[in-house]
């Protein structure tokens, strides 16, 4: 009878194992749609304060999204939504080993530059050739650039935050610099020029995402950026799940001394952390400025990438997993496209700006909440064990 009630039990146990599993993904989704929908709210008490007639219209607009322009806005989403990937997995990957890559911006703008430098002076190259040879320049410059913060944070333990904020800089002002004085430079529009010889090709979403004026086809900007971002999401999650290095990587960042004592090299972990890190948002970088005439440029403006820093709530609201991030992105990129239609109600965009940053700021305490949930979960199935073992003690 005894081993029958010990058979009985061990069922349980397992299922309350697979329960947790589950029951933390469940979790951790449930606190970023609380993140959302709390930002949703305090949105829309700003759209009652500006324009209490059109709120809820405002509300509507910005909850349809891309939607509200057709196949287009949808498009427009797609585009938006690869930097922020990139960016989002460049932080994501940095937080997963444990540090703070808030040099994204930076990594971001100086990948950019070497891909329309490469784009603008490789003309030699075929077309068909020369946009992955930007885009990998682009990849190395992030990638070196953000080598810098991991060499001082592995060899001088120099906080990796102060590095990286310190190398923004740097690479945003020296990005204006050589713009200007270099053949990148459009000076009628202060900005970098068109590099259409170079631009990532539309692999066909062109003829998907579109709306029809009449007889013109009015196209959106998508292409292929999207279908590259998703892949490299893919092979960082593959990375960091299924690999050797990925575990070690991750385990330097849980608890640097254990990994040290178990033969790992930290310095090492850390150093290659940042310099994926970067590579990613350096392939952000190309991927949306690597564009024809009616794609995205570069302006010479002391101003940092938003793209590069929205990669932090992106990273945050998907809680770092690279499939979140996926979807955290492309949840930013509809809002932001929602906020654009919401300017047809004659709200300001400082209004339209106040909500998106809400709703980003919001998506902060998506870790918090995720916390709290799971320390009730914990606390219940621990309760539930207690009842097992009691009932097969008797």
């Amino acid at each position: 009878m005894s081993g029958g009630a010990s058979g009985g039990a061990r069922p349980r146990i397992g299922g309350n194992k697979r329960g947790m599993r589950i029951g933390g993904g469940l979790t951790s989704a449930l606190s970023s749609v609380t993140a959302i929908l709390a930002g949703l709210m305090v949105g829309f008490l700003i759209l009652i304060i500006s324009n209490p007639r059109q709120a809820a219209v405002g509300l509507g607009i910005i909850a349809a999204g891309g939607f509200t322009g057709g196949m287009k806005g949808v498009g427009q989403v797609l585009y938006y939504a690869t930097p922020l990937i990139l960016t989002g997995l460049s932080v994501g990957f940095a937080f997963k080993t444990g540090l703070f890559n808030i040099g994204a911006p930076g990594q971001l703008i100086v990948g950019a530059f070497a891909g329309i430098w490469v784009a603008t002076n490789f003309t030699w190259i075929p077309q068909p050739v020369l946009w992955p040879v930007a885009l990998t320049a682009a990849m190395l410059a992030g990638a070196l650039w953000g080598a810098i913060p991991g060499l001082f944070k592995a060899l001088l333990n120099v906080h990796e935050v102060i590095a990286c904020i310190m190398c923004n800089y740097i690479g945003m002002h020296g990005v204006n610099y050589l713009i200007k004085n270099t053949n990148t430079y459009d000076s009628l529009k202060n900005q970098s020029i068109d590099v259409a010889q170079a631009a990532i090709p539309k692999m066909g979403l062109d003829k998907i995402f579109y709306t029809l004026k009449g007889r013109y086809v009015d196209a959106s900007s998508v292409n292929g950026g999207i279908i590259i971002a998703l892949v490299i999401a893919l092979l960082i999650y593959t990375l960091l799940n299924k690999t050797v290095l990925g575990y070690e990587l991750k385990a330097c960042g849980y608890n640097r001394n254990a990994s040290r004592y178990a033969g790992i090299k930290e310095k090492r972990s850390i150093f290659l952390s940042l310099i994926i890190a970067g590579a990613l948002a350096g392939i952000g970088g190309g991927l949306m400025y690597l564009a024809p005439v009616g794609g995205l440029h570069i302006n010479v403006v002391e101003t940092l990438s938003a793209q590069g820093f929205n990669g932090i709530p992106v990273a945050l609201l998907g809680l770092s997993n690279p499939i979140g991030i996926i979807f955290s992105g492309l949840f930013v990129a509809y809002i932001s496209q929602g906020g654009y239609y919401l300017q047809r109600l004659d709200y300001m965009p400082e209004i339209i700006d106040i909500i998106i940053a809400v709703i980003i700021y919001f998506s902060a305490f998506a870790l918090l909440v995720r916390d709290f949930i799971m320390s009730a979960v914990q606390r219940r199935d621990a309760k539930l064990l207690d009842a097992d073992r009691e009932a097969g003690e008797r």
